[in-house]
């Protein structure tokens, strides 16, 4: 049997449907924190994920943002630099 052949089977059988499909972004719209995605009216796929993608992004930038504030904190306390490197490693 070609390679091209089993491929297609073992995607076959893996296949997702619709219905699942439109299961786990009714999921995945639970978990955003966005009132505005939450009326009874059934929200476009496409906008659920774009509104997942920006969420996702705000959550980088608080990351990065507490990140930096922990590192001025660290640098700037009067902790020793033993228990300032391990602090560091543990967020590493």
């Amino acid at each position: 049997m070609s390679s091209r052949r089993s491929r297609s089977r073992q995607s076959g059988s893996s296949r997702i449907t619709d219905e699942q499909i439109s299961d786990l972004v009714s999921k995945l719209q639970d978990l955003l924190p966005e009132a505005r995605l939450r009326s009874n009216d059934r929200v476009p796929s496409s906008r659920v994920l774009q509104e997942t993608c920006n969420y996702i992004r705000s959550l980088h930038r608080e990351v990065d943002d507490l990140s930096e504030r922990l590192s001025e904190l660290l640098a700037s306390s009067d902790m020793s630099s033993a228990q300032a490197a391990i602090i560091r490693s543990l967020l590493m």
